[in-house]
């Protein structure tokens, strides 16, 4: 399963892109954590991580601005050292062109900050422990590490009738998220914090985005009635995201407050604003609307959904996704609505130790 989403462009705060969605928010949180971390003297290096990087792009700018916050209390010439880390089929040759390439990229403003990459899943521990100064995760931990169960009903488990599947779900969910926090309380510094930005939930138990799937369902629906897909492939379609509530999140420190000497020092769940609704409703074009919203869900999770296809024939892979992204781009375009995205941004500080 991914552990990581390739979404996230690094746009300037500000931006009117759907993408920096909670954006300005989790690169404060982490410029703060910057500022009062505790740092090595030198020559040790300031160690970043970053968890579940995908192509780096959903970092640049946080750790970019973290770097810049460091910069403030060490000397230039002291190593900052950047380590990307995802699961060993993500594609880590676009990761370092991004890092080279990229306008924003950390490594042309700050020449002695050295980037790195481990292959490995965060669901373990994958660094040195206590070696982590400043950790960083955006847009990953809702995917989750396996899926317990088929949805007979729906795409995306929190949708499902079924409340044995959404139980299922709910409790990979809280186990994912348990092995990650215990895994980053080893690798932290004392003192060292964690900044997670993640898909949160509704009080219903829903991700959001429900204009979203419905339309995702509809669109399928309709490639299935014109034979462009199997009813056996459409069951196989599954995107196994998750979001989490504020207890969900808290579950793991329950009840001291404390876990593998972490403790939550902030956490807010709440929805962002649909900034392609709000310039839907300064332009009134149903069809830009549609499309920005599409071109975000195509680039999302299209490949994860077309992975039921049999056989794996890229081709025919490329023309459903065609496809599928037209059907839905009608009926977004046919029926307006702003989408909910209920955002999560957590800090994690790990115990100091005692003097």
């Amino acid at each position: 399963m991914p552990e990581s989403s390739v979404v996230v462009q690094p746009d300037p705060i500000g931006s009117s892109r759907l993408q920096t969605v909670g954006l300005r928010t989790a690169t404060k949180l982490f410029e703060q954590a910057a500022a009062e971390v505790p740092l090595p003297a030198a020559p040790r290096p300031v160690v970043i991580a970053e968890y579940g990087s995908g192509n780096a792009h959903n970092g640049l700018l946080p750790i970019g601005a973290g770097i810049a916050a460091l910069r403030k209390r060490v000397r230039p010439e002291h190593p900052i050292a950047v380590t990307h880390t995802d699961i060993p089929d993500n594609d880590f040759s676009a990761l370092f062109r991004t890092l080279r390439d990229d306008p924003f990229s950390y490594l042309r403003t700050d020449r002695a900050t050295f980037a790195s990459a481990v292959g490995r899943s965060y669901l373990s521990q994958i660094l040195p422990s206590e070696g982590v100064h400043l950790g960083w995760s955006a847009w990953a931990i809702h995917w989750l590490s396996r899926m317990p169960s088929d949805i007979p009903d729906h795409i995306q488990p929190s949708y499902s009738a079924d409340a044995q599947v959404r139980a299922a779900y709910a409790r990979q969910a809280a186990h994912d998220w348990h092995e990650f926090i215990a895994f980053r309380g080893r690798e932290l510094s004392p003192g060292g914090r964690l900044v997670v930005m993640t898909m949160g939930q509704h009080d219903d138990g829903r991700l959001g985005l429900e204009p979203l799937f419905d339309g995702l369902m509809r669109a399928l629906s309709e490639l299935q009635d014109q034979r462009l897909v199997s009813a056996e492939e459409l069951r196989r379609m599954r995107l196994p995201i998750v979001g989490r509530s504020e207890t969900d999140f808290r579950s793991p420190f329950a009840p001291s407050g404390r876990f593998e000497r972490l403790r939550i020092t902030h956490l807010v769940v709440a929805d962002e604003p649909d900034r392609f609704w709000q310039q839907y409703q300064n332009d009134r074009d149903a069809t830009a609307f549609a499309k920005s919203w599409v071109g975000f869900t195509r680039a999302a999770v299209f490949d994860t959904l077309l992975e039921a296809l049999d056989p794996a024939d890229a081709a025919r892979r490329c023309r459903l996704a065609d496809a599928l992204e037209a059907a839905l781009t009608e009926l977004l375009v046919a029926a307006p609505e702003p989408m909910p995205i209920p955002v999560a941004h957590i800090v994690v500080e790990k115990q100091r130790r005692e003097s």
